[in-house]
């Protein structure tokens, strides 16, 4: 059945239509600043789409709950725990109830995750409930980032995925996903990428003029029309909208927002005792009881990966067992983890694994080689001593006072930098070929030779080294505060680690 509902009239004066089970296919992308008319815009399509398709709607500012009083909706409070949000989010889709899932009040991190969570349970429903369902994300680009923020990786995983599933693989399951956005450049490109439908309104910014330009099919000459268009008005392409790039001011809605556009108002005539007025306190703010919330701290991620990956005390062996257990030396202490770090090293794959799966895989070798469990690293520690285990220092240089200078060095950079710049650096002591591009991407745990030299640039700039090539072109990197530097070495070379180049020569 084929529904076409009215969101406003158009530039050449006739109603602007929208095919509601064409957009159930196709997906729809509104974009615009801050004040262009994208919420009322939605609200709009909720109004008008009601009778004909159930709705849910994620609400970062809890503007849409006053559509639970005309249209029936079901306000879900976003705090709440995952086995709640799942199990609200199951019934939903089994009795087709329309939902705005309201996350005002909730910091970003909360906001990201349950947001998430409730996506990815509506998106893993058992197939007999797979209706058709219009789902709404507002400020999409907080739930689907272009890149990390200020919240934990866990988080942006879960956000991004559910995302990620509601407008690449929701269709098939019948999500349909509508997003809206005021920054196209701070919204992932794949994401944004799987809508077919696009309402693009007032913005300022150059990047997000030229992809709204480029979205549209528009030549990036005429990008700087969406700056002159008002609030309200919207450029319409998609084959749920037009064929062609169409003008369309949003008509007129039923229900207001809770939060309001500022308007100006005269203030009050001031009283003659103003200072007494504000100054003087109230008798009953002197007996009213302070009411503030304690919020504990987040607790670091690196602390709870270390408390999780902490081996369980083994039972109490008897006395006379203990007694025969010999006490290690440190040197032999130190043997043993040596030969534990050579041993995850020996996998080609381990570069590219995170340092927590390799902390338990540490973890497991010390308890098989009966290492007392005091001698065990903390995370914090292992991530050190894994650095310089992938630098491929040999135990000549190691004992040297340059060594330990290139240590206090590595202090200066962040804990995922410090095996690319402690690499570069052995090579430098040693005098050994400047390592390649893909060497260094390989001690950073990735593939990318782009990446390893931004991070060779990233060390320049913050004064720790010097980049320069001989006459035939070869790369060179100094380390000013070593008096070293590495031979040349060819930036394009083969991936080979720091131990087996070091051997080479």
């Amino acid at each position: 059945m084929k529904v076409g509902i009215d969101m406003g009239a158009t530039s050449e004066g006739t109603s602007a239509s929208l095919d509601i089970e064409e957009l159930l296919a196709t997906r729809l992308l509104v974009q615009g600043n801050s004040g262009s008319g994208k919420s009322h815009l939605l609200r709009r399509l909720l109004e008008q789409s009601a009778p004909w398709v159930q709705q849910c709607i994620i609400d970062p500012e809890g503007d849409f709950v006053t559509l639970a009083d005309k249209f029936g909706h079901v306000v879900v409070e976003g705090e709440r725990t995952d086995a709640e949000l799942i199990g609200i989010a199951n019934r939903i889709r089994q009795h087709r109830v329309s939902c705005v899932l309201s996350l005002e009040g909730l910091d970003i991190e909360q906001q990201m995750r349950n947001a998430g969570v409730f996506l990815n349970a509506m998106f893993d429903a058992d197939r007999e409930f797979w209706y058709p369902v219009l789902v709404v994300v507002d400020e999409a680009q907080m739930f689907a980032p272009s890149v990390a923020g200020d919240v934990t990786e866990e988080v942006r995983k879960i956000s991004l995925g559910a995302m990620t599933n509601l407008m690449c693989r929701g269709r098939k399951r019948g999500l349909a996903g509508v997003i809206a956005t005021q920054r196209l450049a701070k919204l992932a490109k794949n994401v944004a990428a799987e809508a077919s439908n696009f309402l693009m309104g007032r913005t300022f910014l150059d990047i997000d003029m030229l992809r709204a330009a480029d979205l549209l099919g528009m030549d990036r000459r005429t990008a700087e029309m969406f700056r002159d268009l008002k609030r309200g008005s919207f450029v319409a392409l998609g084959p749920a909208l037009s064929r062609r790039p169409l003008k369309v001011t949003i008509g007129a809605v039923e229900t207001s927002a809770r939060s309001t556009s500022p308007k100006l108002m005269p203030l009050p005539e001031a009283p003659q005792d103003v200072e007494d007025l504000i100054f003087t306190p109230d008798p009953e703010e002197l007996t009213r009881p302070i009411m503030r919330r304690a919020v504990a701290p987040p607790r670091p991620t690196t602390d709870i990966l270390a408390e999780l990956s902490r081996p369980r005390p083994e039972p109490a062996a008897p006395v006379e067992a203990r007694q025969a257990q010999p006490e290690l030396s440190a040197e032999e202490k130190e043997s043993l983890l040596d030969s534990v770090f050579v041993e995850i090293l020996s996998n080609p794959e381990a570069a590219f694994r995170p340092d927590a799966e390799l902390f338990q895989d540490f973890l497991v070798r010390c308890r098989i080689r009966r290492l007392p469990s005091g001698a065990a690293l903390s995370l914090s520690a292992f991530r050190r001593k894994m650095a310089v285990a992938r630098s491929g220092i040999d135990a000549e240089t190691a004992a040297t006072e340059t060594w330990a200078q290139a240590l206090q060095l590595a202090d200066r950079v962040t804990e995922d930098l410090q095996a690319v710049f402690l690499m570069m650096a052995q090579a430098a002591v040693r005098g050994l070929p400047c390592p390649s591009d893909a060497m260094i991407a390989r001690a950073y745990g990735t593939h990318s030779a782009r990446r390893a030299r931004r991070l060779l640039g990233y060390f320049e700039e913050h004064g720790l080294i010097v980049i320069h090539a001989d006459f035939a072109g070869k790369r060179i990197v100094a380390f000013p505060d070593l008096g070293s530097e590495t031979a040349p070495g060819d930036a394009n070379g083969p991936d080979v680690t720091a131990a087996a180049a070091a051997a080479a020569e």
